[in-house]
């Protein structure tokens, strides 16, 4: 999984044949296609080795968090303010761009990069809650905009060569998304979502 990052990485799309995989992995081309002869499974496999980089890394975090400290802790990691503490945000981006161009073709790994934003967006979503009490509804408002926006600054930064500045451009923007919402909400226990008096005038 690891050498197909890489030859993703180095090489971008199409695809990495067979034989760019081999010679990153130190192996025979024919002992990769053994055990991967469908390139579709292949490329679901990375998918599931990206995701879980981010759970070992997170995992981590976790362990040395305080409890009133996770939810700014997941923030900082995927906005690479952690990697003093070798918890850096991983290098992934070309990859993710990658198997993201996959999907539109490939109705798996579509339904398998959905999974892992919903994951992200309810987790986030959880440490919200746990943070600030606000209703699940809202919480989950949040998890969806911090997922948009962090896949959006990477694009962004890691693609398209912003400036790393926009790290904490973005991040900060969080606190303050963050802040509006407890704002909204004064009473914790109010279930009216911003959308439930649109129509208000």
């Amino acid at each position: 999984m690891q050498a197909t990052i890489r030859a993703i990485g180095k090489n971008g799309l199409p695809m990495p044949s067979y034989d760019q995989i081999a010679g990153e992995a130190d192996m025979s081309r024919q002992l990769i296609r053994h055990y991967f002869p469908d390139p579709e499974e292949l490329m679901l496999s990375v998918c599931d080795a990206l995701a879980a980089s981010y759970r070992e890394l997170l995992m981590q975090g976790i362990l040395t968090a305080g409890a009133t400290e996770r939810l700014p802790m997941f923030l900082d990691f995927y906005f690479d303010f952690l990697a003093g503490k070798g918890l850096g945000k991983p290098a992934d981006d070309q990859v993710y761009d990658a198997v993201f161009s996959l999907a539109a073709s490939s109705e798996k790994i579509r339904e398998n990069l959905h999974e892992q934003y919903l994951v992200l967006q309810y987790t986030i979503a959880h440490e919200v809650q746990i943070s600030t009490g606000l209703p699940q509804k809202a919480c989950r408002e949040i998890g969806f905009l911090f997922v948009s926006l962090m896949y959006g600054h990477w694009k962004m930064v890691a693609s398209l060569g912003f400036p790393a500045s926009y790290h904490r451009t973005t991040r900060e923007a969080l606190d303050r998304l963050i802040d509006s919402y407890r704002e909204r909400y004064v009473d914790p226990d109010d279930e009216e979502s911003p959308e439930d008096g649109a129509d208000d005038g």
